[in-house]
């Protein structure tokens, strides 16, 4: 980056170099007799403007002004070229003054004989052979004005012209070099910061800090991967904490199989009672696996965009009470009290099967993290747009601190034990498939007060 830096300044500073040598020196020549012959014409405009017909020395101030500012020699004279004015700044060599009383009866004829009333040539001054221009004019149907001036002041000043920007070009030369050379090491130094820092984080360090560099796109691009490395490192200990809970809930269903099938073919084989209620255990566990497996791989295809919803419109009162009769062995076995608080009936627009899936599994968490609670209050709340359904338990609660990470994918709380068997991975499905829908979801909660669980449904348009 330093060398492409420095090859784009060089290349810059050469090319304004050229470009000053092109116009100050090649073309000052030809920039000059162009500006010159301009300058005459408007020197003879302003006298035009400025003459009175009647005596032609009320001008002399202006004729005087005129060829002093300009260092040319002025004339008017009358039709047949007879001297009336002169102010001579070209110390009486010029071929207005010099004695030319015939060259100014012949000018004076070219200017009269012309169809636009002016003339201007280039003539050769006899003593000095320097370039001169002759300019001609008529001012009114009565006097003439000759304006004659030297270009040779151009030569000294374009030798004078070239010394400057021989030493200019070199001063620009060395003052591009270090300028270069400071900005690029300027600039190129945090990227090779960055550099430096992905690396690192590329070959595991998460805890590399990126630094700008006083620029706002470096700072911007600072500010992106400190947040990428925020958030890999995050998902790196997720993944961590997924590998541990699934080892874990692997592991233990595999022991209890393993211990009953052996307590089968060791104890329990001859015993009808006791083989049965072995192989319920083994039942039991083989459904916990399939039942982790099934949710690792609906998580996964949710994430990749797999399912497509399958939307229609249903009676939400409806949908709720199916929800919650499956929940009659609990109320009857455990003692668990599930009140439904409803609002007026509506009908919602989504997929029904995967919105239970969300009911279910906030219910099932209320369930598991009830502690010595058993009432759980399933409430409906009738929105302009949508329908909120909460899941409200009196349990163990959840820290605030912990909440931003309560849906995240392989989070669990270590400091929380369920009391019954799920998965683990029901609040990962539950945030795809709001995503999905394009709906709202939360959580609200206070540790050792209880929980409540959110959810939004769309209306249908009536």
């Amino acid at each position: 980056m330093r060398s492409t830096i420095w090859v784009y300044f060089a290349v810059f500073t050469a090319a304004i170099l050229m470009l000053v040598w092109f116009f100050q020196v090649f073309t000052l020549k030809q920039y000059y007799e162009m500006s010159t012959r301009t300058k005459i014409q408007k020197m003879a405009d302003v006298i035009r403007m400025q003459f009175d017909g009647d005596y032609p020395l009320s001008v002399r101030d202006v004729v005087e002004d005129l060829a002093y500012n300009s260092t040319a020699t002025i004339a008017i004279t009358d039709l047949n070229g007879n001297l009336v004015l002169a102010a001579d700044l070209m110390g009486g060599f010029s071929v207005l003054t010099a004695g030319n009383g015939f060259r100014l009866f012949e000018f004076a004829k070219k200017v009269t004989g012309s169809e636009t009333g002016r003339f201007m040539q280039e003539t050769t001054n006899a003593r000095f052979g320097t370039t001169e221009y002759l300019y001609g004019s008529s001012i009114d149907d009565n006097y003439l004005v000759f304006i004659n001036t030297s270009m040779e002041p151009i030569g000294p000043a374009a030798e004078i012209i070239k010394e400057q920007l021989i030493f200019i070009s070199m001063l620009t030369f060395f003052l591009m070099l270090f300028i270069s050379l400071m900005l690029s090491n300027r600039l190129s130094r945090p990227f090779k910061q960055i550099t430096e820092g992905a690396e690192a984080l590329a070959s595991g360090d998460y805890t590399v800090h990126f630094e700008g560099g006083g620029y706002a796109e470096i700072n911007e691009l600072s500010d992106a991967l400190n947040y990428a490395a925020s958030e890999i490192s995050k998902v790196d200990s997720l993944r961590n904490d997924l590998i541990a809970n699934v080892s874990h809930d692997l592991r233990t269903p595999l022991t209890m199989i393993k211990a009953y099938a052996e307590m089968i073919r060791d104890l329990s084989g001859d015993n009808p009672e006791k083989r049965a209620e072995h192989l319920g255990v083994i039942i039991d566990e083989s459904d916990r696996l399939s039942e982790l497996v099934n949710n690792l791989l609906e998580l996964s295809k949710l994430q990749n965009g797999a399912i497509e919803l399958e939307r229609h419109q249903f009676s939400l009162q409806e949908f709720i009470s199916s929800a919650l009769s499956r929940y009659e062995v609990l109320k009857e076995r455990e003692g668990f009290e599930f009140v439904f608080e409803p609002d007026v009936d509506v009908i919602c627009y989504g997929d029904e099967a995967r919105l239970a899936q969300v009911l279910y599994n906030f219910i099932n968490n209320a369930v598991n993290y009830s502690g010595d609670s058993r009432k759980i209050i399933i409430r409906q709340k009738n929105l302009r747009d949508t329908v909120r359904i909460e899941v409200v338990d009196f349990g163990v609660g959840i820290a605030r601190e912990r909440l931003p990470q309560i849906f995240d994918r392989y989070y669990r709380d270590e400091r929380t034990k369920r009391d019954v068997i799920g998965s683990g991975l029901g609040l990962s499905i539950v945030k795809e498939i709001m995503r999905l829908h394009g709906l709202k979801f939360g959580v609200q909660s206070e540790l050792g007060k209880g929980s409540t669980f959110w959810f939004e449904i769309q209306r249908a348009e009536e």
